[in-house]
């Protein structure tokens, strides 16, 4: 008997069992190809907005992802450089193929870690308990926890024009079938989804003199705290290009054979990325849209054409294609197309991603119901994490919205109807100005530590990083600067002179001044603090926690009346039907999602003030 099955070894399926066996965990991988470990089926990068700093909070707990993608970039960038620290997301380009080897490489040196290509046709219970699974051959192997990370398998259907015909994740690899049948027969719901992806054309046949290079950056942000440099990776150029009228009317032309207009795709797709016959037919006035060109590796010719997600005919597609200004003369490699697959409604999970139904199952990635590589990877992490924990009879892993974009994504998986493909926007969290890229480490070094996987010197370098932030903090808000010292860098920002001295940190405060001015200018902040700041990241967060001290005191003020609310727990066989005075939908709504905490019950749709106050008179009681 294994301690941990983990079945599929996608994303999420990788960060599941690394994470079982790094907390000691003997632990099965159970996959249909050992080729396609980690593939990168969709967009060959990883990261993004919101996405990136996903990445690096899996990094910052121990995760895989952020040093894989160190390994294996060819193309990294920070976005969104001209606005705020909390929007700054880095992404990098992959090599697709080297980034799946990479992985299982990483998997095949676990020594708890046992692989088995096979599929998983079934999920075994016994009291409310799982068992094990069964595989095709018939045989069942037996195990303390499972996690599954079925990704879009699950009877998954591919659409190409009026073509359909089974498929798993790609073309080439077959759906499973009879594993969403036997989680049905142990009580769960389930629902249909759909997704898709662009065509891969031949890098050889672009016109590079027309289209827009979009380089890497001169000096790359890594994704793992643990990478000192990835400045030998920009290996590869991007290309951004756009559709024109020409190509609306083509695609238009298409509209009578697209499975999504004639009611052949059942599954509901993502708003945030539709393909590109649906922007055409939501956005008629629009007469064009980008179109961004990204190499899938430095040793293949297979070019990604991001912005061109399409299920149309493939002579639409060609002919669409062709009609792209520096794709005149493009050939095509193979075709987008679009993918159904069943998932699992999340409210039947907790926040732990253990099942409500079957104790000890634990879901991940797709069959949640989100997408992306990097909100799967996650689920995976905090999945393997928590079923080693249960294993363990310890208390699971659940990280806050204040804490982590991870739990933003885990408390909206259980408190909203996931009815379409979920996705992680900066947007979504309301904690944002703290939940940054670059401190990562800092928020979550701990949890990750506590749960075995972040090493004791990996930890003690962050906590080291804490107390230089929170020293040079203190010190900038005491030390006084003379006039003299500052007078001529105030004028030059346009400021006017200063007559008597002033605290540091209302100087770094000022539009425009930086810490690194201020150091290089002032032998006072210099003797005070100079040696603290000689480490960038320390000298990065202290500028960061002082020019935005008022919006994270007002951050934290906000944290502080939500987490009242989320130490209000509720009993989970709690009666709501026994509270007539609730209305009709908060009691239905409560029923089904099965809140935590009064603070999860507070971010359920349909569930008013009064169904809450209701709630915690009784609670009270």
């Amino acid at each position: 008997m294994y301690d941990v099955i983990v079945v599929g070894a996608g994303h999420a399926g990788c960060e599941a069992v690394l994470a079982a066996a790094r907390s000691g965990a003997t632990c099965l991988l159970i996959t249909s190809d050992l080729t396609a470990v980690a593939r990168m089926s969709c967009n060959p990068a990883i990261g993004g907005v919101a996405k990136g700093q996903i990445t690096r909070e899996i990094d910052a707990l121990g995760g895989e992802m952020g040093k894989a993608i160190d390994a294996t970039g060819i193309q990294f960038r920070l976005l969104n450089r001209s606005k705020g620290p909390a929007m700054h997301s880095p992404r990098a380009q992959a090599d697709k193929t080297q980034y799946s080897l990479y992985m299982r490489r990483v998997i095949e040196n676990e020594s708890r870690i046992d692989l088995l290509q096979d599929t998983v046709s079934g999920i075994t219970a016994a009291g409310g308990v799982v068992a094990g699974v069964t595989i095709s051959s018939g045989r069942t192997i037996k195990a303390k926890a499972v996690v599954l990370c079925s990704g879009t398998f699950l009877n998954g259907l591919i659409h190409i024009g009026m073509n359909h015909f089974p498929g798993g994740r790609t073309v080439a690899e077959p759906p499973v079938a009879g594993l969403t049948e036997s989680i049905i027969s142990l009580g769960f719901t389930t629902g249909r989804l759909k997704t898709g992806t662009p065509p891969r054309i031949d890098s050889r046949s672009v016109n590079y003199d027309i289209v827009t290079p979009q380089p890497g950056d001169k000096e790359p942000v890594p994704f793992s705290f643990q990478t000192t440099s990835v400045s030998d990776r920009n290996l590869v150029s991007c290309y951004m290009t756009k559709t024109t009228p020409v190509t609306h009317a083509i695609i238009r032309s298409g509209f009578d054979r697209s499975p999504l207009f004639t009611g052949k795709v059942k599954g509901v797709g993502p708003r945030y990325c539709p393909s590109v016959e649906d922007k055409v037919f939501r956005f008629p006035d629009k007469e064009s849209h980008h179109i961004f060109l990204e190499p899938e590796g430095v040793d293949t010719i297979e070019m990604y054409v991001n912005g061109f997600s399409t299920s149309l005919p493939e002579d639409v597609q060609i002919a669409g294609l062709r009609s792209i200004p520096g794709l005149e003369n493009v050939k095509m490699i193979r075709p987008g197309y679009a993918i159904e697959y069943d998932y699992f409604h999340p409210w039947q999970i907790r926040s732990s991603l253990e099942t409500r139904l079957v104790d000890n199952l634990y879901f991940a990635g797709q069959i949640n119901g989100t997408s992306g590589y990097e909100e799967a990877a996650c689920q995976g992490l905090v999945a393997g994490i928590n079923a080693v924990r249960k294993i363990k009879s310890q208390v699971p892993l659940v990280l806050g919205r204040d804490q982590a974009y991870i739990g933003v994504l885990l408390d909206d998986l259980v408190t909203k109807d996931i009815t379409e493909p979920y996705r992680m926007f900066t947007s979504s969290a309301e904690h944002r100005l703290i939940l940054r890229h670059d401190n990562a480490d800092i928020r979550l070094s701990s949890p990750g530590f506590d749960c075995g996987l972040v090493s004791a010197a990996s930890y003690d370098r962050t906590m080291a990083i804490i107390k230089g932030i929170d020293l040079c903090v203190s010190i900038l808000h005491e030390i006084k600067v003379p006039p003299h010292e500052i007078n001529d860098l105030l004028l030059r920002h346009g400021f006017q002179e200063l007559q008597a001295p002033v605290k540091a940190f209302t100087i770094i405060k000022r539009p425009g001044i930086g810490l690194a001015e201020l150091l290089a200018i002032s032998p006072t902040v210099q003797i005070a603090v100079g040696h603290y700041c000689s480490d960038n990241r320390i000298a990065e967060q202290v500028e960061i926690v002082i020019k935005y001290e008022g919006y994270i005191k007002r951050d934290q003020l906000m944290t502080e009346r939500i987490t009242r609310l989320d130490a209000l727990h509720i009993p989970e066989n709690f009666n709501y039907n026994a509270l007539n005075s609730l209305s009709s939908e908060g009691m239905e709504k409560l029923s089904k999602h099965k809140p935590s905490t009064i603070g999860q019950a507070s971010r359920i749709l349909g569930v008013s003030p009064s169904d809450l106050s209701i709630l915690m008179i009784r609670l009270g009681r």
